[in-house]
């Protein structure tokens, strides 16, 4: 049985239209309830999908790639849409088709494609990009590499790992951006671009399951209501099993790690000059929250001062793996993340009009325990915590076509919310009484920020352009809360401690950018910058002397500064042997200040967070990126990267000097080589044979209170995949191993009483399938 396609259309339109018509009534009647938003987002993204399964799509086209002719990709990291190969940016652009055949299902695996980029897992994401990081994901601190998702900038690093699920592209852009984006990009930024509805009708359903019984599951519909509106609906299911193991003493379940759904619902509307796109989207978040094993699994002498800690892995990578820390209770993960975002544009000729504005919320209930290093103990813990961001940026833009292209506008962004910590049988207040809780209620914590800014470009000659930017940020941070130490579980008075945490700090920083680049000839793109970039202060637990009953800490205690960037750098992009050989070459130099870093201290009673400004760096590398393609079914992926990050005046104590060693995660050397082979088949389809190996150099995480730097040795990290094509690209089937080596590798450590060791992924492997409609 089959449907006549005009037919089948009809009807889906008339389906969809209702739908829309239904749901959009619902958040009519109840738009005081947050509750309707993620109804509408959810069910109707779901309902919108209900025609997949009809298999008379199977002869419409693919969905439509960012990829344009001679092997481009499309990118807007100058805010306007350019070719990759002509933007005078370190960046790396991965297309969805790309990410989905290499087997990137979410932000951790960027790092295999992108030189100098590390993506960790902790609280929260942890992005580094050329050695500049941030280790603070509490409810004060920020990122230093912003992540981004269709260019709404996410604030928490606990919502930033999220499935690469409908993906249009991923563009990351190296190096301060300090001009057009701005908000705390001193490392850079990470931009995940979800696919637009399109004037076609299209649709897909991918799935794949493999090893720790990970099973990932996407739909897509595209629905053209008529000439000028288009709807996307998309929903994903991903979950697996911890990447950890308990062991006898460990007795509570740890498994899922994940188990998330998602769904996104976006509407475009042509309305001639006016273009507008409204974006909304829906994450339950849940899972188990064990996501580490104790120091003493990995190393040793780890405890002593000045000492660097001696790489001794207990036995095999499974032993390893294992967290053998006496606990039984909960370990729960039940997050919620959700936005609406709106991008509109208006052409009034010689200048058009951009608005992109969001609202977001990030709800997180997590269940996790505070272990020893040692695994003797383990202590249960909870957080509770609440946040609501804002966003909105006007800017106006030249469209003509003369020598001078000018962007200018302003960003407002506001974060609220309460984040609630609590540890219980951490402290007691006789040896071996437990039911002492020690924590943190911050009932209200607000983050705001403004920004207005300019860039120009100016064609001296066709061949030679000159780029001027300047952007001033104004920042202001504040928070009303306390840290306690209750003499029971109930907190109710009696034998408890309180000290506040008050505070409140304004920050403001003009930061610039100016560069030329020319074109040497039509392949050939020279280019040179200077760029500065600045990340917000803030402020520690507790109060100033002299603004409330209790207050004890100095001001250069409790506050620290902004930290600031500024880059040379200098590269080329080419393409050489009659387009074959495409080649990106990059170098740059750092000066980078008032570094923040953030430990694990006892200052406060108990584990709190302490960040101070830690001196200066300097930071020089060199990055070579190089695609050739021989033949049509042949591709040969290469890149290199130098690095020499390293502390030029750092004194983590008046008595040590720290001059000369290396910051976090930079390792000297980073190669990658992979190479996809095709074969065509008689009967239209394609086998495609795909290997990727990475080459890490050892690189050291500090752990600044115990004055050591724990080291990672080097190590290698092998992928694989096979994937059969079926004619027209109707359908696919892929296996695919990743981390064939099984490589241990150390993204996170502490050696403090609390300390554990985070590892990345271990060798996985599963199948891959997918369909187009």
């Amino acid at each position: 049985m089959s449907c006549h396609p005009l037919a089948l259309r009809t009807g889906l339109l008339a389906f969809v239209a209702e739908t829309i018509s239904v749901c959009s009534a619902q958040v009519r009647l109840d738009s005081e309830r947050e509750e309707s938003v993620k109804s509408f987002i959810l069910l109707c993204s779901a309902a919108v999908l209900v025609p997949v399964a009809t298999p008379a799509m199977a002869q419409d086209a693919a969905p439509s790639s960012p990829k344009v002719a001679d092997g481009e990709i499309i990118v807007t990291a100058t805010r306007n849409e350019t070719l990759a190969s002509k933007t005078p940016i370190a960046l790396t652009a991965m297309s969805g088709d790309d990410l989905l055949k290499s087997g990137v299902t979410d932000p951790t695996n960027l790092a295999e494609d992108v030189p100098n980029l590390s993506i960790d897992r902790g609280n929260g994401l942890q992005i580094t990009i050329r050695g500049i990081t941030s280790s603070d994901g509490t409810e004060k601190g920020d990122p230093s590499a912003a992540f981004m998702l269709d260019g709404i900038y996410i604030a928490r690093p606990q919502a930033q790992e999220v499935s690469f699920f409908d993906v249009n592209r991923v563009e990351v852009l190296r190096g301060p951006q300090g001009t057009l984006f701005g908000r705390n990009t001193t490392a850079g930024l990470i931009n995940v671009i979800s696919n637009h509805p399109t004037d076609r009708l299209e649709g897909s359903l991918d799935a794949s399951y493999g090893s720790y019984n990970a099973t990932n599951i996407t739909g897509v519909l595209n629905v053209p209501v008529n000439d000028a509106i288009a709807v996307r609906g998309a929903v994903n299911y991903d979950r697996r099993d911890n990447y950890y193991k308990a062991g006898e003493a460990l007795t509570s379940d740890i498994d899922p790690y994940k188990n998330n759904v998602a769904g996104r619902l976006s509407a475009s509307f042509d309305m001639g000059p006016a273009q507008l796109l409204i974006v909304g989207d829906y994450s339950k978040i849940k899972g188990k929250t064990l996501g580490s094993v104790p120091v003493s699994n990995l190393y040793s002498d780890y405890s002593d001062a000045g000492v660097n800690p001696t790489y001794d892995p207990i036995g095999d990578n499974s032993a390893v793996r294992t967290s053998n820390i006496p606990y039984s209770d909960n370990l729960n993960r039940d997050n919620e993340s959700w936005g609406v975002m709106a991008d509109f544009s208006y052409d009034f000729g010689p200048l058009q009009l951009n608005y992109l504005g969001s609202h977001r919320e990030f709800d997180r209930r997590e269940e996790l325990f505070t272990g020893r290093d040692d695994a003797s103990a383990a202590y249960r813990s909870n957080a509770n915590a609440q946040f609501k961001q804002d966003s909105h940026e006007l800017r106006f833009s030249t469209t003509g076509s003369g020598p001078l292209s000018l962007q200018f506008g302003g960003y407002y962004f506001k974060e609220s919310g309460f984040m609630k910590y609590y540890i219980y049988g951490l402290l007691s207040p006789d040896e071996g009484t437990p039911g002492y809780v020690f924590g943190f209620p911050q009932r209200d914590v607000q983050s705001e920020s403004y920004a207005a800014f300019s860039q120009a470009t100016y064609a001296i000659i066709p061949e030679l352009r000159l780029t001027a930017g300047v952007r001033y940020s104004h920042d202001k941070k504040s928070r009303l809360g306390a840290t306690v130490i209750c003499g029971s579980v109930a907190c109710d008075g009696e034998g408890d401690s309180q000290t506040v945490n008050d505070a409140s700090r304004s920050f403001s920083k003009v930061t610039w950018r100016a560069g030329l680049d020319y074109d040497l000839d039509d392949r050939t793109l020279l280019y040179a910058t200077v760029s500065t970039g600045y990340k917000a202060g803030g402020f520690n637990d507790g109060c100033e002397e002299g603004t409330g009953s209790g207050c004890t800490l100095t001001a250069d205690a409790l506050y620290y500064n902004p930290e600031t960037l500024t880059s040379y750098e200098a590269g080329v992009k080419t393409r050489l042997l009659d387009n074959m050989l495409r080649l990106n070459l990059t170098a740059f130099h750092y000066d980078f200040k008032g570094i923040q870093l953030s430990q694990l201290s006892e200052i406060c009673g108990g584990p709190c967070q302490v960040t101070t400004n830690a001196g200066q760096a300097k930071v020089d590398g060199v990055e070579l990126e190089t695609t050739l393609t021989p033949a049509s079914n042949t591709k040969v992926n290469f890149s290199a990267s130098w690095l020499n990050a390293r502390y030029t005046d750092f004194k983590p104590n008046p008595d040590v000097s720290w001059a000369g060693y290396k910051l976090d995660r930079s390792p000297d050397w980073t190669l990658t080589g992979g190479i996809t082979q095709g074969f065509d088949l008689d009967n239209g389809g394609k086998i495609e044979l795909g290997v990727t190996t990475r080459f890490v150099d050892h690189y050291t995480i500090a752990a600044l209170g115990t004055l050591n730097q724990f080291e990672q040795p080097s190590y290698t990290k092998t992928d694989l995949q096979v994937t059969y094509n079926a004619p027209n690209d109707v359908y696919y089937v892929q296996g695919f191993v990743r981390n064939l080596e099984d490589s241990l590798i150390v993204t996170g450590a502490g050696s403090s009483t609390y300390g554990t060791v985070v590892l990345a992924d271990p060798r996985t492997y599963g199948v891959r399938a997918g369909v187009r409609f």
